[in-house]
């Protein structure tokens, strides 16, 4: 199997466009029917484009895992001043987009923990994608913990696949947490706080992995209280 990786921009053209939500595409990219991206569930690639007369570039993670062939995989949300997420959700299938890497990041690889905890808000969940499907896919015994907050119940990325998991997988375990609630919701309402944490990620006497992404505010704020619990600051990841 070729492995595929970059030090500098190369064109990959979009094999698949398909919804996720209602502001959120995932794009695959085509590849060598033998190849595969090179890189660790977790790291990431530099998208690059000419903008408004300008060099851009964004990290974008894959959310395909390193063992997909053919293509690889970003799940990407369009932001309304978001001058990357709105240039990549203009772009058809057929078009090429310039990617760099993959580029070492918060990444996982087996036997870094028996258990993880994962705390994500919004398209913070793009770094995880990729560690539970590899997880789940190899089928590591490695016990996993999401906690997803977002806005509204329409909000949540690949909802269904964390739930189907979640029913499969006895290793996996998720809760959606929504600040705007629907009728019968029965999940939990607002932020994710300390009593939510400590109620459902592994606790720190076991040594897990806990990884953290979402808005500025909210990584700052949390990576305060995950501490504050007792857990260990150099297996804190914040991709």
């Amino acid at each position: 199997m070729a492995e595929v990786r970059s030090s500098e921009p190369v064109a990959f053209r979009i094999a698949e466009i398909a919804p996720v939500t209602h502001d959120t595409k995932s794009f695959k990219f085509r590849l060598e029917e033998d190849a595969a991206l090179d890189f660790l569930p977790g790291d990431h690639l530099m998208m690059h484009a000419d903008l408004n007369g300008r060099p851009e570039y964004r990290p974008y993670t894959p959310a395909s895992t390193p063992d997909d062939t053919g293509f690889f995989e970003l799940i990407i949300k369009r932001y309304p001043d978001g001058l990357m997420s709105n240039y990549i959700h203009n772009k058809k299938v057929g078009d090429e987009v310039l990617l760099e890497g993959a580029i070492p990041g918060g990444h996982f690889e087996f036997g870094m923990a028996d258990s993880i905890g994962m705390v994500a808000g919004g398209a913070g969940i793009t770094p995880m994608i990729s560690i539970i499907r590899t997880i789940i896919r190899r089928g590591y015994d490695v016990e996993m913990t999401l906690l997803f907050a977002n806005k509204t119940e329409q909000d949540i990325i690949l909802r269904q696949e964390f739930e189907s998991y979640g029913v499969r997988h006895k290793n996996f375990k998720y809760v959606f947490a929504l600040d705007e609630l629907p009728p019968g919701w029965t999940g939990p309402a607002g932020f994710i706080d300390t009593d939510l944490i400590k109620q459902h990620l592994p606790a720190p006497d076991l040594k897990p992995l806990i990884y953290l992404c979402g808005p500025p505010m909210m990584e700052y704020k949390l990576r305060e209280k995950i501490l504050a619990l007792g857990y260990d600051k150099n297996r804190l990841i914040i991709p």
